[in-house]
């Protein structure tokens, strides 16, 4: 279950930066329009671990190490868990 392309990937591609942009948003840019794309950059990985069957655990982990590592932010996973819940929601979605 790991499609690319196709209008299953797309529909997954843009939940997924929706849900980050506005549920996970750790650097709380949610509320400025110009910065809509702010996270774009972490779609592709997201939606690798929600094809690979990745769990709410391992999406956590992901977009903690994320806001940690590379945004240098602490005490980001009860969002994580938030938009972790959510991006699963969003993959039973759209492989119905």
């Amino acid at each position: 279950m790991t499609p690319t392309s196709g209008p299953e990937a797309d529909a997954l591609q843009r939940a997924v930066s929706e849900v980050l942009h506005y549920v996970w948003d750790p650097i709380g840019v949610a509320a400025r329009p110009e910065a809509r794309n702010e996270y774009d950059g972490y779609v592709e990985g997201v939606c690798a671990l929600l094809w690979r069957g990745t769990d709410v655990g391992g999406l956590v982990a992901y977009l903690v190490d994320i806001a940690d590592t590379s945004m240098g932010l602490a005490g980001t996973h009860a969002r994580a868990d938030r938009a972790a819940n959510i991006l699963l929601t969003w993959r039973d979605i759209v492989t119905r």
